[in-house]
């Protein structure tokens, strides 16, 4: 009840803060995807640079947050971001790599070659045959990568309340330093609700963009 009542009491605040939450991951998980899908497609078409672009995103995910945070701060100071929302917000664009490059090299790679010389036998350039044939193909596989950068840094976001970049992760920050539960479980429950909420929305948003055919 009485964490009940401190959400009541708070509902502004709560709602700012998860708008706070949602502008640094979905700016972040937008320039990832802005990036991270063309890297995923150039890569397809070498093996070793694949591996070597793979091995680098896996050891940059590896590197827990508050480190990265920590990094960060005295490589941003120098043009006065040491801490808030650039710092954050480029935390999660690098931990959004992964899942994105590694969902599209998978699907554009395992694309079925017969439908590559299909395309090809209809004079498609090496452009269209992307843009009409296989990304439409690797909307889902593309998708799902995205969904997981989503859910994965909503919770890396909360940990950006240590470094000034607001969000959800404020009410947990202050919830430890002041021995609040009410602030803590608010602040863990609405990050968690957050990310359902996301997850389910992104899975529309799936559905909506993939091909009729393939839904199924």
């Amino acid at each position: 009840m009485e964490v009940l009542k401190y959400v009541i009491e708070n509902w502004s605040l709560i709602v700012s803060r998860a708008g706070e939450h949602i502008s640094i991951v979905g700016v972040a998980v937008t320039l990832a995807l802005a990036t991270g899908v063309p890297i995923g497609v150039a890569i397809s078409q070498n093996r070793r640079a694949a591996e070597v672009t793979l091995s680098i995103a896996s050891i940059v995910i590896t590197i827990p947050s508050i480190a990265l945070f920590g990094i960060m701060i005295p490589v941003l100071s120098t043009i006065g971001h040491g801490i808030g929302y650039v710092p954050a917000v480029i935390a999660v664009l690098l931990y959004s790599q992964l899942p994105i490059i590694r969902n599209t090299y998978a699907a554009i790679s395992n694309l079925d070659p017969s439908l590559r010389e299909a395309a090809r036998g209809m004079g498609l350039t090496r452009l269209q045959r992307l843009r009409e044939v296989e990304l439409p193909i690797a909307v889902p596989v593309i998708m799902t990568g995205v969904r997981m950068a989503v859910v994965m840094n909503i919770g890396v976001t909360a940990i950006a309340a240590y470094i000034g970049a607001g969000g959800l992760g404020t009410f947990i920050s202050r919830g430890i330093s002041q021995t609040d539960p009410r602030q803590l479980i608010t602040g863990a429950l609405a990050v968690s609700i957050l990310a359902i909420i996301a997850d389910f929305g992104l899975l529309a948003l799936q559905r909506l963009l993939t091909s009729p055919g393939l839904r199924k």
